[in-house]
């Protein structure tokens, strides 16, 4: 059953991932780096260095300590896939990883660093190196991964009137109790790889200027970060999420954090192109809304049309200015 426009509406506001993108506005505030005019702005999936011709991008995640101590195969695996997918977002490609992880003992460390072994292996990216730390009371872990993009895909570069895309793997199942929607077990190597090169590609090729990647926050919370950093808009419509069948809605459009899931903002002119590309490769693609110059999130299903968030009365992560249709100066081409 379809959950109902207002349960939405609060569902966002109250969610558990919001809060902790919220939790964020402090931390940059207290740093004094949420400048979206510095060489280096915050509020992206990745730090994106200028070098050279293009970018380097520099991503990190530490992982919630019960993730780690009741699956830790799975969030070694976690470790890279989730890094891996920020760079893609951002239309790099990565580089190598490094890992930081805690534990009881060697044999305590075993299956963490079992599942960062295989998803180096299956992603091809090496790691080169980290900290390790076996005399530790429990199960933690960080990992960062370096990238490199020629062209960028900025959640500084929305602008209004773009079409909002989401492309997301919907083969695959809940890793419960955790809301993982897990399209990677059993899946050829390759084609894992072949995906999320899609998105460099579409950067490379000026098909889209603007993508971030679904995190813990939903494709909701995502869609905020997202109209936060560049400083716009959107009306969203929720029936238009791709959602494999069965799935409670209010729990995927708040809560999923999906193996891979993007959201891209696309010129009218180029839809049906970007479209298409995820479609020709199995994956879930579809036009979910689109951009304006409200900075407002709307939600809309086939009868009403409700306000969800106003930027205008309330930051979420602190990671964007007054800057409304211009991205940072260099950041975008």
């Amino acid at each position: 059953m379809p959950a109902s426009l207002p349960a939405l509406v609060d569902g966002l506001r109250a969610s558990r991932g919001v809060a902790a993108k919220h939790d964020i506005a402090a931390v940059v505030e207290r740093l004094g780096i949420a400048d979206p005019r510095a060489a280096v702005p915050v509020g992206d999936d990745c730090a994106a260095i200028p070098d050279g011709d293009g970018f380097l991008l520099l991503a990190i995640e530490g992982f919630i300590s019960e993730f780690v101590e009741r699956d830790p195969w799975f969030a070694g695996w976690c470790g890279i896939m989730v890094n891996l997918s920020d760079i893609y977002a951002m239309g790099g490609r990565p580089i190598a990883v490094v890992d930081a992880v805690w534990g009881d003992g060697a044999s305590g460390l075993r299956p963490l660093l079992d599942g960062l072994q295989a998803a180096s292996e299956t992603y091809r990216v090496p790691i080169v190196g980290g900290h390790s730390n076996a005399r530790a009371m429990q199960n933690q872990l960080a990992v960062a991964v370096l990238g490199r993009a020629q062209r960028l895909l900025s959640s500084f570069a929305a602008r209004p009137g773009d079409a909002l895309l989401a492309a997301i793997d919907l083969r695959g199942d809940y890793r419960d109790p955790y809301p993982h929607w897990n399209a990677t077990d059993g899946t050829d190597p390759a084609r894992l790889r072949g995906d999320l090169e899609l998105l460099p590609q579409l950067a490379e090729a000026g098909l889209s200027r603007a993508a971030k990647d679904i995190s813990q926050a939903g494709v909701l919370g995502t869609a905020l970060m997202l109209l936060e950093s560049s400083g716009i808009g959107a009306c969203i419509d929720v029936a238009a999420v791709p959602k494999p069948p069965g799935v409670d809605a209010g729990r995927w459009l708040l809560q999923t954090f999906p193996s891979y899931g993007f959201l891209l903002s696309v010129d009218d002119a180029d839809t049906d192109a970007v479209l298409d590309r995820f479609h020709r490769r199995g994956l879930a693609a579809a036009r979910i809304g689109r951009c304006d110059a409200t900075r407002q999130l709307r939600l809309r299903d086939a009868t009403q049309t409700l306000p969800a968030w106003d930027f205008n009365e309330s930051a979420l992560t602190g990671c964007a200015g007054p800057l409304v249709a211009t991205p940072p100066a260099g950041l975008c081409r």
